[in-house]
């Protein structure tokens, strides 16, 4: 059991409802909505947590009260209207038969959205300011529309009342429309609602008190908010300090939900949904400050990953209750585990910030290392074991792919034996945790690591895998998972002249004086290579086929690569096709093409380094092929579906999984596993 345990698992009443424990998930928008509606991917989702024994979930960050804050951009929840209360009786069910509570944060998104969605309405905030992320220009807000909110809030918090919720928050955070009002940096209006800080605080005011008076006196109301906007024309600690003191001494709130920082650009966001770069729980102290000056409970989250750290700030009275929402994505068990003895088996949040980067790009959250977050109609968070013949299945390689596949297999029951021609477990992300602030990454393999150990696995370490040693095990199921190695790309002299990013991060090359650096990827290796190179004392250039550097890399991570980039001098050249490497004295000439005039460039340099993926290691994968009963095809339907694979044949099963088939990423690799052999 970890230091101060008990005060997490301690329980908390607010305003009559007694909350089991003091760990939380906070409202976020996994992309699960239909409709507008929280349907049942979207509960199962959330139910699983509550399975996994936490105190209090919330959902349906960003659930709009108005038709002009639409929820179709998140694939989120609308609570305009009445037809969404079944679905809040039926998710309240799902959650409270395993004990646990349900909240829901409402909000108003004023001009932290977009115009050309939904209903095509413009949008709204307290004055004309464009804001950047967004990149809407607001209607300045007439009194009628203010009121049409405030309305709008009230009839949504009476839905969530008479659908069965425990409670609700609403977002003052972030950008929203309670807080552009609160900002000067947003609210420029010289009417009741504009200047004084009490007058910017009128039309939150407004919205808590019809809330009330539209829930009831005995229904839990809360409110998300900075605690420091963190931006010089933005709102102070002091200010938001006096704005917390005020709302809870005039009793609109029953807890606070306190964060660091705002979300109006790029950097902002990265900031306020901190990732690996960050020390972990960065923003406490804010929270903290908050609770000191209040009469009501303190929530928080931000990168709280581990138990340690929330029972500390617990225990220490920084805050009331901690959300791990990126933790419970992670692994939705850690509090049942924690009860239970076995925190050692909590897969821990790495910080990548997957989940949230496939957010901002349209699609769903899903988490970089546990395949079954938001899939859990199909694929599984506790294996089971097999109620068959008990086969003997053999994996290739060591990497996240064949170590989840051995995992899985091990769970089922089966006897497993693992082929690892190195020294060390966990392949490419091994590699890739070597660049700067990526070291977290070695937190994935590492859980696994330690799974197959407790579960038997027969783990052969620098013994590389051969058909005579695969067939010696007499194996009823061979999985090929041995990764890619470096793709030296077209260019001309490439293969001989340049090295990879792999080279540079494994240290088996040291570059010195100027270095280009082409990323034909625009992931997350080039820009890591160049930013250890060029904190290594080097002059780097990192050149690109795409219209930004790192255009592939999400929200939460592209700015923080900029941003260090930016401070290592790095020059960054979009738009160009390495064509040519070639020696000239002691130094190389890297000859580019621009992708859209044709016109040619030359540089001078000491190395260079190229990043064009992977190509797959398939040798023994097609030395096995014919071998197999399958001839190691796999069926996709049954694979997608979540069905078996079909048996029967002589011989061995035969897969191939990761970027043994083709270089994608980390979540694709573990999924590939999970969904092939929970089955098997």
């Amino acid at each position: 059991m970890i230091a101060h345990a008990e005060a997490l698992l301690r329980p908390i009443t607010i305003r009559g409802l007694t909350i089991r424990n003091r760990v939380m998930s906070t409202s976020h928008a996994p992309g699960y909505g239909v409709g507008g509606k929280p349907a049942e991917r979207y509960q199962l989702y959330h139910e699983e947590k509550a399975k996994g024994g936490i105190g209090l979930t919330m959902f349906g960050g960003s659930s709009s009260v108005a038709i002009d804050s639409p929820a179709t951009p998140w694939a989120q929840v609308s609570v305009v209207d009445d037809a969404v209360v079944p679905f809040f009786r039926e998710f309240a069910d799902r959650i409270h038969r395993h004990g646990a509570k349900l909240m829901i944060q409402l909000t108003h998104m004023g001009r932290r959205t977009k115009d050309n969605t939904d209903n095509w309405m413009p949008v709204v905030a307290p004055s004309v300011e464009r804001e950047p992320a967004s990149r809407s220009i607001p209607k300045e807000m007439e009194p009628e529309d203010i009121a049409r909110v405030v309305r709008g809030f009230a009839e949504a918090a009476r839905r969530c009342r008479e659908g069965g919720l425990d409670g609700c928050e609403i977002s003052a955070a972030h950008g929203h429309l309670v807080d552009q009002f609160w900002s000067p940096s947003s609210n420029r209006r010289t009417d009741g609602y504009g200047g004084s800080l009490e007058n910017r605080m009128r039309f939150g005011i407004e919205v808590l008190e019809a809330m009330r008076e539209a829930a009831g006196e005995d229904f839990v109301i809360g409110i998300r908010m900075s605690g420091d906007e963190l931006i010089p024309d933005g709102l102070s600690a002091d200010d938001l300090t006096r704005i917390a003191t005020e709302y809870s001494r005039r009793g609109l709130v029953d807890f606070l939900n306190v964060i660091g920082g705002q979300a109006r650009d790029h950097i902002a966001h990265a900031v306020s949904l901190p990732n690996m770069s960050f020390p972990v729980a960065p923003f406490l102290p804010i929270a903290s400050a908050v609770k000191r000056e209040v009469d009501v409970p303190v929530f928080h989250a931000q990168r709280v990953t581990d138990l340690a750290t929330a029972a500390r700030a617990v225990h220490e009275g920084h805050v009331d209750m901690v959300a791990m929402t990126r933790a419970h994505i992670a692994d939705p068990h850690l509090v049942a585990k924690l009860e239970a003895g076995r925190a050692d088996d909590i897969r821990q949040c790495v910080g990548a910030g997957y989940c949230i980067d496939r957010i901002y790009v349209g699609g769903d959250a899903l988490c970089i290392q546990n395949a079954a977050t938001g899939r859990e109609a199909t694929m599984p968070h506790v294996v089971p074991r097999t109620d068959g013949r008990r086969k003997t299945v053999v994996v290739i390689g060591g990497g996240v792919a064949g170590l989840e596949a051995a995992r899985v297999s091990a769970a089922r029951g089966h006897r497993v034996v693992l082929f690892e021609r190195s020294s060390q477990l966990g392949g490419q992300v091994r590699i890739a945790a070597k660049g700067t602030w990526r070291e977290a990454l070695t937190g994935i393999p590492r859980w696994l690591e330690g799974q197959v150990a407790k579960l038997g696995v027969d783990v052969r370490l620098g013994t590389e895998a051969t058909a005579a040693l695969v067939e010696a095990e007499a194996p009823d199921v061979v999985i090929v998972a041995t990764g890619g190695l470096p793709n030296m790309g077209h260019a001309t002299g490439a293969e001989r002249h340049a090295v990879s990013t792999w080279d540079v991060l494994e240290g088996r090359v040291e570059p010195t004086g100027t270095v280009l650096l082409y990323d034909n990827m625009g992931q997350h290796n080039a820009a890591s290579t160049a930013e250890l190179m060029a904190k290594r004392g080097c002059l780097v250039e990192i050149a690109t086929h795409d219209r930004m550097v790192g255009e592939e890399i999400g929200t939460t991570n592209q700015p923080v690569h900029l941003r260090e980039l930016y401070k290592l001098g790095v020059v960054m050249t979009p738009n160009m096709e390495l064509i040519e490497v070639y020696p000239e004295g002691n130094r190389l000439v890297a000859a580019l093409r621009n992708t859209y005039t044709d016109a040619e460039e030359e540089r001078v340099v000491d190395r260079v380094v190229v990043d064009y993926g992977t190509k797959p290691v398939d040798a023994l994968y097609f030395a096995l092929k014919d071998r197999s009963a399958n001839h190691g095809q796999i069926d996709q339907e049954a694979l997608v579906e979540g069905r078996p694979q079909p048996g029967g044949g002589e011989g061995f099963q035969l897969y191939r999984l990761g970027d043994a088939v083709a270089g994608r990423n980390i979540h694709a690799a573990i999924y590939d596993a999970l969904r092939l052999c929970k089955d098997l």
